[in-house]
């Protein structure tokens, strides 16, 4: 029996550095941005989460990419 995926949905997220607590451990804030579509390359996303990281107040840290499938059998 062969198990075999379909692309549900994707989202990005931004994980920005806001700022340093008391022992001078960064925090940390994300930003989500859903409907990303799941056929969209990486590059593309990638692209994206830095062009509106650019937008914000805050120290990018890294662009996330999550994404959702549903898992069929065959």
């Amino acid at each position: 029996m062969a198990v075999i995926t379909h692309p549900l949905g994707s989202r990005m997220q931004l994980r920005l550095t806001v700022g340093q607590d008391d022992e001078g451990n960064p925090i940390y804030r994300s930003r989500s941005y859903s409907n990303v579509k799941p056929m969209a390359s990486d590059d593309d996303v990638f692209a994206v989460g830095n062009a509106l990281a650019g937008l914000q107040q805050h120290d990018l840290k890294e662009v996330r990419r999550i994404n959702e499938h549903i898992l069929i059998e065959e």
